[in-house]
């Protein structure tokens, strides 16, 4: 039975997975849905230097230092850049790879060259994240008014370098990996063909839902199928 590891995108932790990582393991899966360094719960650690390739890195730990193997490693949002790095580090590890309405970018790529925001964020020295203002119109809009109150309390900042920077060196895309990627027809980022273009780089298998941003609060049970 393989592993599933789920990653969050920013302003999120791994309580985001929360519904698809209980129906995971009903079917039996052993899963994990860690928060990244500087985000949700651990927010208060957040410092400079948090960047994509220090989240990846610290997934990449996880899984040796869980002994973790035939891992589906899957990433929402921007936790598609932590994918990319975790993978290439524990590549022995990874049977097959999940971008959930996912960002993949190339090195020297920006995340503000593909998602265009409809507000600016809320940017101090060490982190960027949408005013409350921002946050309360905008984002889990798809959602019933409980949920969606329950997912904006738990919004938070996202370590700044690990969302503005350049996308850092890496071979991810020089390898070939088993890959699905899952757009969400209801989101408008990543665009579309920021989509596709990872799907055909990828070969990957392509499937669409009919949701908003994040399908794991909003349709669990169909992303759940999709993942299995």
């Amino acid at each position: 039975m393989p592993t599933y590891v789920l990653i969050h995108g920013a302003y999120q932790g791994g309580w985001i997975w929360k519904p698809v990582a209980t129906r995971l393991r009903a079917a039996g899966h052993l899963v994990f849905a860690p928060t990244l360094d500087g985000c949700g719960e651990r927010r208060q650690l957040v410092r400079a230097g948090i960047t994509v390739g220090t989240h990846g890195r610290e997934i990449a730990q996880l899984l040796f230092y869980e002994d973790l193997s035939d891992v589906v490693l899957v990433g929402t949002s921007s936790g598609g850049m932590v994918v990319q790095k975790a993978a290439e580090l524990a590549r022995e590890r990874i049977a097959r790879l999940a971008f959930v309405d996912a960002l993949a970018l190339m090195p020297g790529e920006r995340v503000d060259d593909i998602v265009k925001r409809a507000a600016p964020n809320e940017v101090t020295e060490l982190t960027t994240g949408p005013t409350r203002a921002d946050a309360e119109s905008r984002l889990f809009r798809d959602l019933d008014p409980g949920l969606r109150a329950w997912a904006l309390a738990r919004v938070t900042p996202h370590p700044i370098a690990a969302l503005e920077a350049p996308m850092e060196p890496t071979t991810f895309w020089d390898q070939a990996w088993p890959a699905t990627v899952i757009r969400c027809r209801r989101a408008a980022n990543p665009p579309e063909h920021h989509q596709r273009r990872t799907a055909e780089r990828l070969k990957a298998a392509w499937h669409e839902l009919d949701t908003g941003h994040y399908p794991m609060l909003s349709e669990p049970d169909a992303l759940t199928r999709l993942l299995l």
